[in-house]
């Protein structure tokens, strides 16, 4: 069985009983390994499965699921389902897409970890949490009013085209 379906199975097998023990297990590893990472200050991490899941002193399956979460901020994401223990891995991290994924992810336990301080500034962490906020912003459209150009393009008034029903 491959690391990424243990992994896969091992959150599909968590119930109402067991998923907060789960949580905390899985978010201070997370944390753990964010926290080592940054503080190396270094974007590109690489060596096999097995010497990085020792380094950050994580369980195989939990590794597994750091690596699931942090495709979307690498520069190349591979194949989850072909890493075994022996696999090498090579993350060249993109910080910026690191952080705005945290913030998406609601993980604030990672993204107000201090040893972003020395990665992006705290300029920089602010345009990028307003980036975020702006894009989770439902603007809507102005309906047209009676008397306007219909939007279709006919040329006639709205109440008399596409606003005729309404």
């Amino acid at each position: 069985m491959s690391l990424y379906k243990q992994w896969t199975d091992l959150i599909d097998s968590q119930t109402d009983a067991t998923f907060e023990e789960f949580w905390e297990l899985y978010s201070t590893t997370e944390q753990r390994i964010y926290d080592g990472i940054l503080t190396e200050k270094n974007p590109h991490v690489e060596g096999t499965f097995t010497e990085l899941a020792a380094k950050y002193e994580a369980d195989h399956k939990i590794f597994m699921g750091f690596l699931d979460g942090i495709q979307g901020s690498i520069e190349a994401p591979f194949d989850l389902e072909a890493v075994t223990e022996e696999s090498d891995i090579v993350l060249d991290i993109k910080w910026e897409d690191l952080f705005y994924n945290m913030i998406n992810a609601e993980a604030d336990y990672l993204f107000g970890l201090e040893s972003w301080d020395g990665i992006l500034t705290l300029d920089e962490r602010k345009a990028i949490a307003d980036k975020w906020r702006k894009s989770r912003t439902v603007v809507k459209e102005k309906e047209p009013g009676r008397n306007d150009p219909c939007p279709c393009g006919s040329g006639k008034k709205y109440k008399k085209c596409c606003g005729a029903n309404k």
